[in-house]
């Protein structure tokens, strides 16, 4: 006669498979803690490229490759009804705005090629068909506003000054007057439709902490690439200096 074999009560079972699982669970715990630890100690020690440590500047240059690569210049930010647009603009910067600055004075110097620059007075950018946004501006900080701009959209500036061999170029740099902030922008990014070169905020002048008397209107990046205060504009296939990609941010800052 066979006797079979007294059967492990369930409780046990359940409570030894418990203890096999939770001592995995810490272990894999442990070893990706330390793999963690050991990728921040060897990250903490590569050297510095373009004000980054040069694996993370390396990932924010597979970021801009992948992000340009999809860009549809034709594609348009979300717009919003003027009603919707806040009374209280936040300020988001006050970096090349050092110097007072005089509409009488001020000129756009654009530079087309070497020894052949362009100055335009604030009237002559007026002159130009204007186009007013509302959209949602968004800063790097974290915070974001619905907000009215208005100016001459950038693609109809060069069409109108014919600069279509700069629009060819890669790139448009901007740089305050004092030289105390300045960017880089992609083409394509420039031509968008949305992008001004925008001298009103809420229907009337830009006041002076918003970049009076002309800034950059460029709905399709972060407020780090929304230069206020514009004294000159140059065209080049090699990427411009830009202010916060010197400090360690995406150069590309597109959202």
């Amino acid at each position: 006669m066979n006797k079979s074999l007294p059967s492990l009560p369930e409780e046990t079972v359940s409570n030894s498979s418990y203890r096999k699982k939770s001592v995995m669970a810490f272990l894999m715990f442990v070893i990706l803690l330390s793999g963690g630890w050991a990728a921040f100690k060897w990250i903490n020690k590569q050297p510095q490229e373009a004000g980054a440590l040069r694996p993370l500047r390396k990932t924010l240059y597979f970021n801009e490759k992948v992000f340009s690569g999809i860009f549809d210049e034709n594609h348009l930010v979300k717009e919003y009804p003027v009603s919707q647009a806040v009374k209280h603009v936040r300020v988001n910067g006050k970096d090349g705005m050092s110097d007072e600055v005089n509409e009488e004075t001020w000129r756009l110097k654009v530079v087309r090629a070497a020894g052949d620059t362009l100055q335009l007075t604030l009237n002559d950018i007026r002159q130009l068909p204007k186009k007013d946004i509302v959209f949602n501006f968004k800063c790097i900080e974290g915070w974001d506003q619905v907000t009215h701009w208005g100016g001459v959209p950038l693609r109809t500036f060069m069409q109108h000054y014919h600069l279509d061999y700069q629009a060819k170029m890669k790139y448009v740099g901007l740089i305050t007057p004092d030289k105390g902030y300045y960017v880089g922008i992609d083409m394509p990014s420039a031509l968008q439709p949305q992008t001004l070169l925008c001298y009103e905020m809420n229907g009337k002048p830009l006041p002076v902490n918003q970049g009076f008397p002309l800034r950059l209107i460029i709905p399709v990046k972060y407020g780090i690439k929304h230069l206020k205060r514009i004294g000159t504009m140059f065209f080049s296939d090699n990427k411009p200096a830009d202010y916060w990609a010197e400090r360690g941010y995406d150069y590309y800052a597109g959202h």
